[in-house]
């Protein structure tokens, strides 16, 4: 991306990340109170869609489960920092909105195509190119619009439950102005205590929770040639470019804004794209991607690592593991007003950290287009963004 080493690329949290990188020599993973407690700080958007996948597109939580959980694990590992791993929005609600007409096996197809269409892309170059191509205010926009959006969904979702919400919401404000008791994990408690209050059953259904170690199954033998044609084209496709500007793009620009001593580049990004959702397909899980969204949250929340990534892999492991057969009744304990509390957080911690600077009013065009059709659709957002830009500079059009 154009512009990396202007001084503007350093937003001001990147000196607030400053003071914990320097605690840790060679910028290693912790495995502390403010890690555990940023690791769930991208729920808004994995819980809801983990419920459409299980219980209406009635996919196999071993395998959906599992395959986050690895895939965090070594994300983690490897990136350390908290680049997360959500679920691919587009496919995800094509396939939940549709469930019943689509196949799962589709849904693995579409997964299984992602991995190797940006494993390809990763290890040819294409998306190196792309992203050089891309101006800054293209990516700014992506951001900003991706961070409205956020809000936009997490409004919405709070007005299930508008006391609760307004409460949580006041509730993190003060505490996140108060580094020193961890936001997220209180939000948790008071989620888990309404809806104990709010449904007494669940109690007694919590009581009965017992596990079974169950695995995943292998899946690739089991696609038809109708199911690999449904993934690839009605849902894999559509997903490409959302995933080009939200999943790799979007998401080495904040990474390497708010972490410069930790840097990605979008070549690793598109490789782990591909890995990833090969071995999440073969295990019976859905089409999985990155998102600065996603990373806004875990920040915004006390993650400063990639430990907060290990630290909820390894949760989502073992649940898959031992207790997927119990995951319904677990669900229950996060309303869903409170994950449009945590959703919008993390909209507001993306946008708040957008400083563009931009001293020409066409870029300030651009980066604003794009953001407003990015809120409607992300990969349309950078296309009009990147068509207006090159409109701009070959002197096609004028602002």
């Amino acid at each position: 991306m154009k512009g990396d080493g202007h001084p503007y690329n350093l937003t001001w949290r990147a000196l607030i990340m400053a003071r914990s990188w320097k605690a840790r020599p060679g910028g290693g993973n912790a495995y502390d109170l403010r890690e555990l407690a940023g690791a769930f700080g991208d729920l808004g958007t994995l819980i809801p869609f983990l419920v459409g996948y299980i219980t209406l597109s009635k996919m196999d939580p071993v395998g959906v489960l599992v395959s986050f959980g690895l895939c965090k694990i070594c994300a983690g590992l490897y990136f350390k920092t908290p680049v997360p791993i959500q679920p691919m929005k587009a496919i995800g609600t094509a396939a939940i909105s549709h469930a019943g007409t689509l196949p799962v096996g589709a849904i693995w197809a579409a997964g299984l195509f992602s991995g190797i269409f940006w494993l390809l892309m990763g290890l040819t170059g294409g998306v190196s190119w792309i992203a050089k191509i891309t101006s800054r205010p293209v990516v700014l926009g992506l951001i900003m619009g991706l961070g409205l959006g956020f809000i936009r969904e997490g409004v919405k979702m709070m007005g299930a439950d508008p006391l609760l919400a307004i409460s949580a919401g006041v509730l993190t404000f003060i505490l996140l102005s108060h580094e020193r008791i961890p936001a997220m994990l209180v939000l948790l408690g008071v989620g888990a205590l309404v809806a104990i209050v709010a449904e007494p059953t669940l109690l007694s259904e919590l009581g009965r929770l017992s596990w079974h170690f169950r695995v995943p199954t292998f899946t690739l033998t089991q696609l038809s040639h109708n199911e690999l044609i449904t993934g690839v084209f009605v849902l894999g496709l559509p997903q490409v470019a959302l995933t080009l500007g939200n999943a790799i793009i979007a998401t080495v620009e904040e990474n390497n804004a708010v972490f410069p001593s930790r840097p990605i580049t979008v070549k690793a990004v598109a490789i782990d794209h591909g890995i990833m959702n090969v071995v999440g397909s073969s295990l019976a899980g859905v089409p999985m991607c990155h998102g600065a969204g996603g990373m806004a949250a875990h920040v915004r929340f006390g993650a400063r690592t990639g430990g907060a990534l290990v630290i909820l892999g390894s949760v989502m492991l073992v649940l898959g593991l031992f207790f997927a057969d119990s995951i319904a009744t677990l669900f229950k304990l996060f309303p869903p007003a409170l994950l449009g509390v945590i959703l919008m957080f993390g909209g507001l911690e993306l946008v708040g950290g957008v400083q563009a600077n931009l001293p020409r009013k066409e870029d300030r065009y651009v980066m604003f287009l794009t953001a407003g059709v990015s809120t409607w659709n992300m990969g349309v957002g950078y296309l009009v963004g990147l068509l207006l830009g090159y409109a701009f500079q070959w002197g096609w059009l004028k602002a």
